[in-house]
């Protein structure tokens, strides 16, 4: 039986409309493959860079803390204070200044005063005891001398801060510390001639240090950390961590090869990686970024990691797949079919699919293709809905970036701007008023009985309470000047530009007077005061730290005036 050019001329085409339509399936798949999985690996990679900002960023914090502590009045008086009841007042109020900032930081579980002299033995300690602030005293101080976060920070100069090594802490009575990851923060306090007399010691839990910091993550992400030497301090498998404390080393490495440049490669400051797992679907896709440590140290720098699985990744590429396989299939029968009577017509809409298929690859742009009304009209609407997934894919993934980015540098209760974004604020109105010689004031706000609020109503109404607060605060102020909110119930204002400081009383005033009217909070009345204080630059100071120092200094001093107040002394402002 012999067959005529038609039927050879209609399977030469059906064949070639199956092959150049598998061809195009097979090209789309696997570019849709490489789209999502470079789109994963930015995402991670950006939320890496942004948390290991906030890593770097609590990590000054905490710094900050110590020096704060390091310079506290109490602490100051201590080597004055001959007469033992005076001494042991002193010690009292240095406990209660411990004990406030464990309050506000539940990362921080031990913050201690240690003796430069007597074996450095403690003389104020505040422990976390889960939920219990412990005071001890007596004969349950112990001498600390001959650990290195003493004898090495003995060695720095006034101001300066040293952090520790990340270690399992196993210090005998260290209650909710022992046995966990930890890190020592210390730094000297000297008197009045410069001599270094004792330290301030800070421990905090790297743990609880973490959960507070990938919170806001994507619940697929997986957190890694290792030191200089790529040892493991966090990781998926709480068993692979801190090997070195159980007579055996585990490594980044070993897990990704590829992490091993940011170590020992000081060039590298971020990378991607694979895991090195045998079976496809068990790889785990990774960025690393190198943290820095900006004070003294002896690490230099950690390596942060995230990562998550590549069969998650490729989850939405399967399903495209799939919806491929379907459009080919359909294709293929219609190839078939129509062959023998238009073989002409199917060349010129299967080139078009093919170059609108390539191009989107390319540039990602969904091209329009002629309009039909047959089965290839059906396959190019197909095409043109698994891109538009695609893209859709791709938008949700930098919106999400972008909410990762915003989440930085904004309190998510209240929406205000946080501590590291009025920190920028204030740097950059502080230049400018260097160079415009104008004058810019920095007020602290901070609420009267907010955890007694907070104990006898709930958390639920005391978190309402602070967004009120921060909206009556925004209505008070001009859109120029900046509202932040520094962590629990204390808030922040930069007015940039302060032609009359009068015009600060001003504000004061109406801030007071609002602060007399109660809220109705999920249908309690609620009365909710405060007390401010106000530096002014640059008589209360030429920088950062004292302005704001100067700023809560007068606001403790309306404290202690009976609260519900504020203190701004017009006395020497310029006229």
């Amino acid at each position: 039986m012999k067959y005529g050019i038609a039927f050879k001329l209609g399977c030469l085409l059906a064949l070639f409309g199956i092959l150049v339509t598998g061809l195009t399936g097979y090209y789309s798949y696997n570019s849709s493959r490489s789209m999502l999985l470079k789109a994963a690996e930015r995402d991670l990679l950006t939320a890496a860079q942004v948390l290991g900002r906030n890593l770097g960023s609590s990590l000054e914090s905490i710094a900050r803390d110590t020096r704060l502590l390091a310079g506290a009045p109490q602490a100051l008086q201590l080597p004055g204070s001959t007469d033992q009841e005076l001494r042991e007042e002193v010690e009292s109020e240095l406990a209660q200044l411990f004990r406030a900032m464990l309050q506000v930081h539940p990362e921080y579980v031990q913050i201690r005063l240690i003796s430069a002299s007597g074996h450095g033995l403690e003389q104020v300690r505040v422990d976390r005891d889960d939920e219990e602030l412990i005071a001890v005293r007596g004969a349950d101080l112990q001498e600390k001398g001959h650990y290195p976060y003493v004898f090495d920070a003995l060695r720095l100069q006034p101001g300066e801060v040293r952090l520790s090594p990340i270690v399992i802490n196993h210090e005998r009575g260290a209650h909710s510390g022992l046995g966990q990851p930890t890190l020592h923060v210390s730094t000297p306090v000297a008197d009045s001639s410069g001599k270094v007399f004792a330290l301030i010691v800070i421990n905090i839990d790297l743990d609880r240090l973490f959960s507070q910091l990938q919170s806001d993550l994507p619940a697929q992400y997986k957190v890694y950390l290792s030191n200089r030497w790529g040892d493991l301090l966090i990781h998926p498998d709480k068993r692979r961590t801190f090997g070195f404390d159980q007579g055996r080393r585990l490594f980044l490495q070993e897990e990704f090869p590829d992490a091993s440049q940011l170590i020992t490669n000081e060039k590298h400051e971020n990378l991607v990686a694979r895991s090195v797992e045998q079976a496809q679907q068990d790889r785990q896709v990774a960025a690393f970024v190198r943290v820095q440590a900006n004070v003294q140290s002896k690490e230099r720098f950690v390596i942060l990691g995230l990562a998550q699985p590549q069969s998650y990744v490729l989850a939405e590429a399967s399903r495209l797949g799939l919806r491929i396989a379907q459009v080919v299939l359909l294709f293929s029968l219609l190839a078939l079919f129509t062959a023998f009577i238009a073989s002409r017509a199917l060349t010129r809409p299967l080139k078009s699919m093919t170059q609108a298929v390539q191009q989107f690859s390319r540039e990602r742009r969904v091209s329009d293709l002629p309009p039909r009304r047959d089965e290839l009209g059906v396959l190019a609407r197909s095409f043109r809905e698994m891109q538009e997934e695609i893209l859709t894919h791709l938008q949700e993934l930098t919106e999400s970036r972008s909410a990762l980015e915003h989440l930085a540098r904004h309190d998510p209760l209240t929406g205000l701007p946080n501590r590291r974004v009025f920190f920028e604020r204030l740097e950059h109105a502080l230049a400018n008023s260097r160079r415009s010689g104008k004058q810019l004031a920095v007020l602290f706000v901070d609420l009267d009985h907010f955890k007694q609020l907070n104990d006898n109503l709930g958390h639920s109404l005391g978190d309402h309470v602070l967004q009120a607060v921060a909206h009556l605060l925004r209505s008070a102020t001009r859109e120029s000047d900046t509202v932040a909110r520094l962590g629990g119930d204390e808030f922040v204002i930069l007015f940039e530009v302060v032609e009359d400081p009068q015009h600060i009383v001003t504000i004061l005033d109406k801030l007071h007077d609002r602060f007399q009217l109660s809220m109705l909070i999920d249908g309690h009345e609620v009365k909710v005061q405060a007390s401010m204080g106000v530096s002014l630059f640059p008589r209360d100071g030429d920088d950062i730290e004292a302005l704001v120092q100067q700023a809560d200094r007068a606001m403790y001093a309306a404290k202690n005036a009976g609260r519900n107040t504020y203190a701004f002394n017009l006395s020497d402002t310029p006229s």
